[in-house]
């Protein structure tokens, strides 16, 4: 019984092969009897299925089974012949290719769901309570203290100092989501219910701390919050995971009030130095008074005629302190007795 093969031409011919069950030969010399001339048996070669095939791959073979189709097709122009740029490799080799992800790239999307599902410093998923800094990164209050006390924070967060530099907020579940869900949005905006994933602008309200969308915020036109309808100013509208133009804007604010705060201090400093530098003035009853500071800065200094008692000449009360009247006379070791008229 004949064992026979099909082959396709490059013309888009079928040929049929017939070998005998104890007969075997090559491909190259089946390419052989197929092209007449000799100097076109390295243009061609012979595949199955797609693959390219070896010209010393014998027929039949484990591969080559009765009824099988070969294709005889010629060999790209610009290739060295040596099985790198041939064109010879299958269609499942470029698949397989472009199939596997370059690990230096990020898919966009899993990123922005990152930055909106997790906390910007654990990376785990958000669970109240949650923060915002003053430049509208959200964050696990829990983790963010911890870093905090641990002074463990990195660089880009070393603008957060303490719990005056974090604004609590309240983020509305989604109803049936667990806080701590890994798939998909968790909350969403309690007036319109978008979902907190990114692709809509939230707005937290640092009166209150509600988080709403700015869709909300734009229909209704409101001076008040639209949970809580407690008052509040444009200024208390804080972007969350604003873009680079958002963000600059918040961070200028934040230095603002850095350098307003800083002012404030440095101005209370000087009045209470200004308060030390004021004289004490003591009034006949014991009591002292406060007095304004000389015009030079300096210190009164005491004198004891200012505090004399009444009907009393200042003189003859400052005698008594030997500070307050300069003598000629001056005493030595020898001799301590006074001159006539001074006992």
């Amino acid at each position: 019984m004949h064992l026979q093969f099909f082959v396709r031409s490059p013309n888009h011919q079928t040929l049929t092969v017939a070998l005998e069950p104890t007969q075997s030969l090559t491909l190259h010399h089946l390419k052989s009897s197929l092209l007449p001339e000799p100097q076109l048996l390295s243009s061609f070669y012979f595949t199955l299925n797609g693959k390219p095939l070896s010209d010393s791959t014998l027929l039949p073979n484990s591969q080559l089974t009765p009824l099988s189709t070969l294709f005889l097709v010629p060999r790209l122009s610009g290739g060295g012949g040596d099985g790198g740029a041939t064109g010879a490799e299958s269609r499942d080799c470029y698949l397989k290719m472009y199939a596997v992800k370059k690990p230096d790239k990020v898919d966009p999307n899993e990123q922005r769901l990152g930055k909106w599902l997790n906390c910007a410093l654990s990376n785990e998923p958000l669970r109240e309570p949650c923060v915002i800094d003053k430049l509208g990164n959200i964050f696990n209050k829990e983790a963010l203290v911890q870093a905090l006390l641990g002074k463990k924070l990195p660089k880009e967060f070393r603008h957060i100092k303490g719990l005056k530099d974090m604004v609590n907020i309240k983020l509305s579940i989604i109803p049936g989501k667990e806080s701590d869900a890994a798939d998909g949005a968790t909350f969403q905006c309690p007036i319109t219910g978008l979902e907190f994933n990114g692709k809509y602008k939230f707005f937290a309200l640092k009166n209150c701390g509600h988080v709403v969308s700015a869709k909300a915020l734009k229909e209704v036109k409101s001076s008040t919050c639209l949970v809580c309808h407690k008052e509040f100013a444009e200024s208390d509208k804080m972007v969350i995971n604003g873009n680079e133009e958002e963000v600059a804007v918040l961070r200028e604010m934040m230095e603002e009030e850095k350098a307003k705060t800083a002012k404030e201090k440095k101005k209370r400093g000087i009045d209470v130095v200004d308060r030390e530098k004021g004289c004490g003035k003591l009034e006949g009853n014991g009591k002292l008074e406060n007095e304004k500071a000389l015009s030079n800065g300096g210190v009164k200094k005491f004198r004891a005629a200012n505090l004399a008692p009444a009907n009393a000449t200042k003189e003859v009360y400052a005698s008594i302190f030997t500070s307050s009247k300069k003598s000629n006379f001056k005493e030595t070791f020898t001799c301590r007795s006074l001159p006539l008229g001074r006992n």
